[in-house]
């Protein structure tokens, strides 16, 4: 997916060598973390970020040094298709639309989840903001194209010899979402990792190796169709069902009564016309970094951030921000009115961005996935983003997903992981030429190997190298690296 209108994402790199206090565990120096603030950013490219483990928190995106922090934070996505609720989730549906219906308002507290359930991103990290830049936004607007066409085609001048067939093309263009059998998808987990569902031990959730639990009304109505078919032919409205229709009839009730219910039944459930309280939502563009994108193939409300507030009988209790991103809904944070706590609102609002997640992926169907932002198994408060499943880790060394039942023994001897487990396996999007990084320097747009050489000064190669590795080399050949 190409950025809409030309924009294109600029960004001023802060490296991370200092140790601040963390959120999770109080450690005063324990928190490490890359940083760069965005001053603008296309919704592509973030997504390619957020897949190599960053995350954003208004202009400040951060991605943790995983091997040295001191509660190693891993990107969690939820795979919204295939997602089916829990008895927790459902709990907490039903107890809104029965205080929707009936104005139950019972100050039951919530064992599934904190309350801070989408914040404790922003607010428990303690991020070590550089402040808001200083960088005025005249240095920020490149010149014309023309000026940065001879100026990256300048290097080609010089004499020097470039090596050729064993540098491999990254294409700056959109993800692949279809590749050939041999090529793992990306964002998908690696052929090496076979999922296996192990008996659960005791008190530690249901064995996903067996069926579902039927219920005893449905085991009933099985039973009363299995007695229809001992009749050769039955009477429907004046008209013969033959044997074999019958056969159809009951494989079609069966697969109707064994179907659990999807999160949309319990969502879009039809309130009684005296229902004591009404609910409604509404959606925002909100001011973010990203660049706001509307294309043909997209959502009707296109891509970016957005404000989705929750309004009660005319007051608004909660707002959520979210980004809407080519492959997935990604979860910002939510804040709220707590006097509305009891209605476990963290928990109704994932379940209501990953139905929003669904909707749009029927106009949009690259859109699959809801991000969750980090799963910090080291803080056993911050573990109930596992409970939405199916849902995929990020490992942190080759950025391929792993299902989370493949890590979490993992996670159980080490607080840091890598969750490919084919030993040779290495990050396909790693730099390969740091020359093809991207600069903005002195409003002019050029390649690393220019900017390099039209520099005054201590080398700042060491730097530029550690921002490349971090972002990939997609990315550092798309995005701007501000240079002053």
């Amino acid at each position: 997916m190409a950025a809409a209108g030309g924009s294109a994402t600029i960004v001023e790199y802060f490296g991370g060598e200092d140790g601040y206090r963390c959120g999770y565990c109080k450690n005063e120096t324990g928190n490490l973390s890359h940083g760069m603030w965005a001053h603008s950013m296309t919704v592509q490219d973030y997504q390619d970020l957020i897949d190599r483990g960053w995350r954003r928190s208004g202009k400040y995106v951060y991605k943790p040094i995983m091997n040295q922090t001191c509660c190693p934070q891993y990107t969690i996505r939820c795979q919204a298709l295939h997602f089916q609720t829990s008895k927790s989730h459902k709990k907490v549906l039903k107890k809104m639309l029965k205080f929707l219906s009936k104005g139950d308002a019972s100050k039951v507290a919530s064992e599934e989840e904190p309350m801070d359930s989408h914040i404790e991103d922003v607010v428990a990290c303690d991020l070590a903001y550089k402040g808001d830049s200083h960088v005025s936004q005249s240095e920020l607007t490149p010149l014309s194209m023309d000026h940065t066409e001879r100026v990256e085609n300048e290097d080609q001048h010089t004499g020097e010899k470039k090596e050729e067939g064993n540098v491999q093309k990254v294409e700056s263009d959109s993800l692949q979402l279809h590749a050939d059998k041999e090529t793992p998808v990306p964002g998908e987990p690696s052929h090496s990792a076979k999922v296996v569902h192990a008996p659960p031990k005791p008190g530690k959730g249901a064995d996903l190796s067996k069926p579902l639990c039927r219920k005893a009304k449905d085991i009933r109505k099985e039973r009363k169709l299995q007695k229809l078919l001992q009749n050769q032919t039955c009477t429907v409205e004046g008209s013969q069902l033959q044997a074999a229709d019958q056969v159809f009839l009951l494989q079609n009730s069966k697969s109707k009564t064994n179907q659990p219910k999807t999160i949309e039944d319990f969502v879009f459930v039809s309130l009684p016309d005296d229902a004591q309280h009404k609910l409604e939502f509404t959606r925002f563009l909100c001011d973010s970094p990203l660049e706001a994108e509307n294309v043909p193939n997209g959502p009707e409300c296109g891509y970016g951030s957005f404000h989705q507030q929750y309004w009660l009988d005319g007051k608004i209790i909660a707002v959520g921000v979210i980004d809407i991103l080519p492959y997935c809904v990604s979860s910002v944070y939510l804040y709220y009115d707590p006097d509305y706590s009891f209605l476990s609102l963290g928990v109704y609002s994932a379940l209501r961005e990953i139905t929003f997640t669904r909707q749009l992926h029927e106009k949009a169907p690259d859109i699959c996935f809801y991000y969750m932002g980090f799963y910090i198994h080291s803080c056993p408060k911050m573990r109930y983003k596992g409970q939405y499943r199916p849902s995929d880790l990020l490992c942190p060394e080759t950025y391929v997903w792993t299902p989370i039942e493949q890590c979490l023994p993992l996670l159980e001897h080490s607080k840091y992981c890598r969750f490919n487990q084919d030993g040779k396996a290495v990050d396909e999007g790693r730099i390969k030429e740091l020359g093809r990084v991207r600069v903005l320097h002195k409003r002019t747009v050029m390649p690393y190997s220019v900017y390099k050489k039209r520099r005054k000064g201590p080398s700042d190669e060491a730097s530029v190298q550690q921002y490349a590795s971090l972002v990939g080399q997609t990315c550092s050949e798309r995005m701007l690296l501000f240079r002053s």
